[in-house]
This record gives C-alpha cells, sequence and structure tokens, in this order.
C-alpha cells in the first residue's frame, strides 16, 4: 500500500528513511506548537493579552492545522513539506491586525481567510505557477541559498551562539560558556560528527541526546539553565484534553465595514504577498537542494503543492491558528533523508498526536534543535558555487536575495529586493526584452508591497 500511494521504489525511499525525515522534520518544528499561541495571545504584554482565545485553545489549533494539512501535503503532493502556523504571518496578525488595526480577534482571523481565499484563486487559475516557472535559474539558486542561511542564522540564534549586540552592533557572539550554550554547542559537534561518518539517523539521534543533556543540566541546576516552562524537564503529565473552542474563528468577514473597503484591501494584499512569497522561496529552495527540479528547472506537481499551501492558509485562518505555510524547516527532513509524501505523513501524525501530548513535545528545547538547523543551513549553502556573481545583472540581485533574507528575517523581503533589483537593472543595460513579463509584474507588485507603510500611514491621515 505504501508503494502505490508513495512511489517509495521509483524515488529511492525507504520507510525507514521516511520515518526518520518525518520525525526529524516535526521536532525541529515542534517549537510552533507553543510559539504560536505566546505570539497570537501577545505573550510578554500584558495591555494587549485576552485578546484573543486563550493559550489551550490557539494550542490546539496549531497542532490540528499543521497535522491534517501536512498528511495533506504528503498524500497529494507527496513531498516531504510540512506545514504550520507561519511565523511572522501570526506577528502580522497580533501586531498589524489586532493591535494595529484595532480588529477583533475573528475580525482578524476573517483576513487571512481571505488572503488564503486570493492565494488559491490564483493557483487555479494558474497565475502562481506562472510565476514561479518564470524565475531566472540564478535566481532560483540564490533562493536556495538565501533560505539555507536563513535557516542557519535562526539556529544560531536560537542556540545563543549569536545574539543582539549593544546599541550600533546588530549582532554579537553569544555567551558560549552559559550552559544552554554549551548544550548547543555539543549538539553541533555530535551532529557534525554523525553527518561525518555518513549516519542516516544522525540529526534525529543528535537532537534526542542534546535534549537529554538538556534535562541533565537543567536538574543540575534546579530548573535555571533552561527556565520556559515545560523544557529540558520531564513533564508532570503526558496527556492534554484538547481545547477546539476556537474552530471556526475566522468566519468573520467584516473587515470591510471595521476599516474601509481600501484599507481592508491594502492589508489583505500586503498578507497575501507574504504569504504567496514565502512559499514559493521555501518550494524551490528545498526542491533545488533535494534535486526534485527537472531539466527546466521545474518542481513536477508544482499546482498540487501549491494549492495544498493555499488551503491551508484558508484553514489556518479559520481555525484561529493564524495563516498555515510551508516550512523551512522540512529541509531538515530531506536532510535525513526523506524523499517522498510519507514523510510528510509521519510529521503530520505526530502533529495530531501533539494535540494530547503537548507537554511531551514541550520538553524539546530550541538548543537541542538549532544545530540541526545550523547544519540543515550548512547543506542548503552549497548551491551558491553555482550562482554568478561575476556578473553583474545575475549576481547583484542574487546576493540581495541571499544577503536580505537572514538580515530582514523575511524570506518575502529578500525576494522582493532581488526580483525588483534584476528588472531595473535589465532595463538599465538595454536588455529588458530578456525578461519575462512575469517577472515585470512581480516587480511591480513588490514595489507596491515595500510602499505599504507610506500607503498606510496616508490612509490613517
Amino acid at each position: 500500500m505504501l508503494e502505490r500511494c508513495f512511489d517509495l521504489s521509483r524515488r529511492g525511499a525507504t520507510v525507514g528513511a521516511e520515518v526518520r525525515g518525518g520525525l526529524t522534520t516535526f521536532m525541529v518544528m515542534a517549537y510552533i506548537i507553543f510559539v504560536n499561541p505566546a505570539i497570537l495571545g501577545f505573550a510578554g504584554i500584558p495591555a494587549l493579552q485576552g485578546q484573543g482565545p486563550g493559550f489551550a485553545a490557539t494550542q490546539a489549533a496549531t497542532c490540528l492545522v499543521a497535522g491534517v494539512m501536512t498528511i495533506l501535503m504528503g498524500l497529494v503532493a507527496n513531498y516531504p513539506l510540512a506545514l504550520a502556523s507561519g511565523m511572522g504571518l501570526n506577528a502580522a496578525v497580533a501586531f498589524q491586525l489586532v493591535a494595529g488595526l484595532k480588529l477583533p480577534w475573528p475580525a482578524a482571523m476573517g483576513v487571512i481567510v481571505l488572503e488564503g481565499v486570493v492565494i488559491t484563486g490564483l493557483v487555479l487559475t494558474g497565475l502562481r505557477e506562472a510565476i514561479m516557472h518564470a524565475i531566472p535559474a540564478s535566481l532560483k539558486r540564490a533562493i536556495g541559498v538565501g533560505i539555507g542561511l536563513f535557516i542557519l542564522f535562526i539556529g544560531m540564534n536560537a542556540a545563543g551562539i549569536v545574539k543582539p549586540g549593544p546599541p550600533g552592533v546588530p549582532v554579537t557572539l553569544g555567551e558560549l560558556t552559559a550552559a544552554p550554550v554549551a548544550v548547543a554547542l555539543f549538539g553541533l559537534l555530535l551532529m557534525v560528527w554523525f553527518q561525518s561518518r555518513g549516519m542516516a539517523s544522525g540529526l534525529l539521534l543528535g537532537i534526542a541526546l542534546t535534549t537529554l543533556l538538556a534535562m541533565i543540566v537543567n536538574a543540575w541546576t534546579d530548573g535555571r539553565a533552561f527556565p520556559l516552562p515545560g523544557q529540558a524537564v520531564i513533564p508532570k503529565s503526558l496527556v492534554a484534553w484538547p481545547d477546539l473552542s476556537s474552530l471556526g474563528a475566522g468566519l468573520d468577514f467584516t473587515v470591510f465595514v471595521r476599516v474601509g473597503a481600501i484599507t481592508a484591501v491594502v492589508t489583505i494584499f500586503s498578507i497575501m504577498l507574504s504569504d504567496f512569497f514565502d512559499t514559493m522561496g521555501t518550494v524551490v529552495g528545498i526542491g533545488t537542494e533535494a534535486g526534485w527540479l527537472d531539466a527546466d528547472g521545474r518542481l513536477p506537481r508544482l499546482n498540487r503543492v501549491l494549492l495544498v499551501d493555499s488551503l491551508a492558509a484558508v484553514a489556518g485562518g479559520a481555525a484561529g491558528a493564524s495563516s498555515a505555510t510551508t516550512y523551512v524547516e522540512s529541509a531538515a527532513g530531506v536532510a535525513a533523508g526523506a524523499k517522498t509524501g510519507l514523510a510528510s505523513v509521519v510529521t503530520g501524525l505526530c502533529f495530531l498526536a501533539a494535540l494530547f501530548l503537548a507537554p511531551v513535545a514541550g520538553v524539546v528545547p530550541a538548543q537541542a534543535t538549532a544545530p540541526a538547523l545550523i547544519l540543515v543551513g550548512f547543506l542548503m549553502m552549497r548551491l551558491v558555487r553555482d550562482i554568478p556573481f561575476g556578473d553583474l545583472e545575475e549576481g547583484f540581485p542574487a546576493l540581495l536575495i541571499v544577503t536580505l533574507m537572514p538580515f530582514t528575517y523575511s524570506i518575502t523581503d529578500g525576494i522582493g529586493a532581488g526580483f525588483v533589483a534584476y528588472c531595473v537593472i535589465k532595463l538599465l543595460r538595454g536588455k529588458g526584452a530578456e525578461v519575462h513579463a512575469m517577472m515585470y509584474g512581480t516587480a511591480v507588485a513588490f514595489a507596491i508591497y515595500f510602499a505599504m507603510p507610506a500607503v498606510r500611514a496616508l490612509l490613517r491621515a
């Protein structure tokens, strides 16, 4: 049955490798089970807390949407890609829609449903796929490298190896002798050793052993080393009944009445564009590194991937979990050996199990998964050798993509800067006819996207 569903033999996959890959992806993504409710609940901002459903309800919605849509991705598209509530998108919901526009929680989720419907329409008309096919090969490679550098930076930051610096220094070296950082460094050395020996389960085993070390260190320091609730400690309870009260929260479409039609359209457009290109960058980047692209640089069954991802945005908004999108952390599962949608089914089942076993999922600290992200970032960075940096027309836009993704903490911003620069340079050098019309249309959309802060200021005035 598995052979018929996922074509394992032709893809060179084994059940064991798919299970390892699926588990690895879940472990490096499990943080979203706790981070998403914290962001959507305005954790740390007392004046804004209580705007939406409680922590437990958002946590259950996060697990449910991630589980169902990731399984759907595996069954429909047969790729090891996992989905969950998007980081950045959830912050936009909390701070732009609820705190900024003063939208009630259901209306904010309604905006997410509407942008998901728009993206789904773009997929069904073929426009989203056409844009992806219009991207030059050099920029596709740059997207892969940029995502690799972005993942590496996320891992470095989560591990504490780098931290925010003093005024004038955005990033500086972390306290390497601090217990959490030392645990992360141990995990990194362990995973590099496993990788050098060609161990198929190296990432998964490394995460497990680093978590064990973190639990020992935390017990030794009386819980001071990893102070976040639930991390690196034996949970008091293994099972927690899910609170599904937020399901249906996003079926409120009163945003047009509350803020006016123009503001509503501008808001939906900006969130839609971010969602649109975050996924595009993730799929292109992972597909390029994994060798899924054909001779023409196209991803087979791309329309299925995009359709599931678009429907995930609708599902995330309707359930009150914010927009769900394809995760860059899927690259960790690919690096661990995942090649088919069976790995996604495994990841999705883990998320569904987390509906009831959330305390267990919370045991793994960021310092245990961060080394895996650093190593995956290194593996994806290898594509840099194929980018023609000696050519201004191709190399400079590629450089913007590679650097701005981690510097702005946004896949969308990096892609947008590179696309606009590519079109402008081609026009300035008299080679505008070489650029696909879709690239020009996308560059214009990004120019509007970058001008959004000024547009919103004008609308408020």
